[in-house]
């Protein structure tokens, strides 16, 4: 085939001339064979699955880190920079108990674009990341500033996607901004059910109420927490044996739901649970809570929250009367972080923590690749959601690669299509409600002041 027929024959697919089908049948009848139309084609595995881009060929680890190795496979990838410039944001807290977390996901977003030479679609592409914390909440997400940021991002003509948010609480109120704007919003954290997913645990209306044009527009990379939640409850009754849980929660939307998910897991499996209750992240101490707790006779203690909720200082008073042999205490991915273990201090160790996905430590492959240079560039272990930032970073790219417009639309309804990404952990997609395929839990123990890696765990069977 000739260059020039082959331009054109891009060229009509890319703008929509001709259809994928087309795009096949054409350059068949050219002498092209299907895997190199594919290809050229500039992301045909975006909205449907091939063989090339299957999950048993493209794993991950299979490939380095480059534009070629990562993500979709056959997409086309130019540094080319003569159509202007395009902003993506990133919104979470980034002070505080949460800078070592926000800073480190702002670094995933800033090491993917620069492997991108950042670039994609023709576009110089510039990244800004955004604090939706304030320093009375101990840097944690304010409501108000976080409105601030998603209606910045929908009124700036040069954006083209938000990535946001840590918080769930933060995302109901970012995800119906951005959706009347038709904005691409995708988060490397979020993990509430009702976001995405009908739920009996839901409050009345959602997640439609989070939808106001009656399209999905934001996606997240981490499993949601029916999957953590229940994984958490199938562990504790049948590895460790727990009979009677205390399941307390910081009465918001992540923290509450995935308390929710635990307990109502914990009792279908057989296990009593003593109390369900919403401890005040303001309080300056537990140790009533703590001794009602101890009197109680639970033999393990679940905490549904986030780190930045006083978690640290409630974990010391309850390990003040309670022993780590006696009462395990677990906790979800919201304190999967470095700062709750040193700020908890000794009452740290031997806490259980799970994560949506595995911990950096644990990566092999381009993930191990990527861990060494996230490592070098940070001088420390990076945050385990700078994982899935990267990957959203890179989802934003080659959703821009695919469309090569500055068209708000056509980017988010690519990108919500992204089908087998290779990824750090593993292989994914995204569904119909913009939830990720992916399903793996780890389980993490605080040992000598660092988390250590265990194993998967799974949920029960339904």
């Amino acid at each position: 085939m000739t260059d020039s027929r082959l331009d054109s024959l891009v060229h009509e697919f890319r703008t929509g001339a001709i259809d994928r089908r087309t795009l096949l049948m054409r350059a068949s009848a050219l002498g092209l064979g299907a895997a190199a139309a594919a290809s050229l084609g500039g992301g045909a595995a975006v909205f449907a699955q091939t063989p090339e881009a299957s999950p048993a060929t493209f794993k991950a680890g299979a490939e380095s880190l480059t534009p070629e190795g990562l993500g979709v496979a056959g997409i086309t990838h130019s540094t080319d920079t003569s159509k202007g410039t395009i902003h993506v944001y990133s919104s979470w807290p980034m002070s505080g108990s949460s800078e070592q977390t926000g800073g480190d996901s702002a670094e995933g977003c800033k090491y993917a674009l620069e492997i991108f030479g950042g670039a994609a679609g023709g576009f110089k592409v510039e990244y800004t990341a955004m604090d939706d914390g304030i320093a009375a909440n101990n840097g944690s997400w304010d409501a108000t500033v976080e409105s601030q940021n998603a209606t910045e991002v929908v009124n700036d003509p040069d954006a083209i996607a938000y990535i946001a948010t840590y918080n769930s609480g933060a995302a109901e109120v970012s995800i119906p901004i951005t959706n009347k704007a038709n904005m691409f919003q995708i988060s490397p954290a979020n993990t509430a059910i009702r976001l995405t997913k009908d739920n009996p645990t839901n409050p009345e209306g959602y997640p439609g109420v989070l939808y106001p044009s009656g399209v999905r527009t934001y996606a997240r990379l981490v499993p949601a927490d029916d999957i953590q939640g229940s994984a958490s409850a199938n562990w504790a009754i049948n590895e460790m044996g727990a009979k009677k849980a205390y399941v307390l929660h910081d009465n918001q939307t992540y923290g509450k739901g995935v308390a929710t998910v635990f307990n109502d897991t914990f009792i279908k499996l057989g296990g009593e649970v003593a109390s369900f209750e919403a401890y005040d992240p303001k309080a300056p101490e537990y140790q009533a809570l703590a001794t009602k707790v101890a009197n109680s006779g639970a033999d393990f203690i679940y905490i549904g929250a986030i780190n930045d909720l006083n978690v640290p200082k409630l974990v010391q008073d309850l390990r003040d009367v309670v022993s780590a042999d006696e009462v395990p205490i677990m906790g979800p991915d919201g304190i999967a972080l470095q700062a709750f273990i040193d700020a908890a201090g000794e009452a740290a160790e031997g806490t259980w923590i799970t994560f949506g996905g595995l911990p950096p430590t644990a990566l092999e492959g381009t993930g191990k690749e990527w861990f060494d240079k996230m490592t070098e560039r940070l001088g420390h272990s990076p945050d385990p959601y700078s994982i899935y930032s990267f990957e959203c970073m890179v989802t934003v790219l080659q959703a821009l690669d695919v469309v090569g417009e500055k068209d708000v639309k056509k980017v988010m309804e690519t990108a919500m299509k992204t089908a087998d990404f290779r990824g750090l952990i593993n292989t994914w997609s995204l569904g119909p409600t913009g939830d990720t395929t992916a399903t793996t839990i780890s389980l993490n123990h605080v040992e000598d002041g660092k988390m250590v890696y265990q194993k998967v765990i799974e949920a029960p069977a339904s």
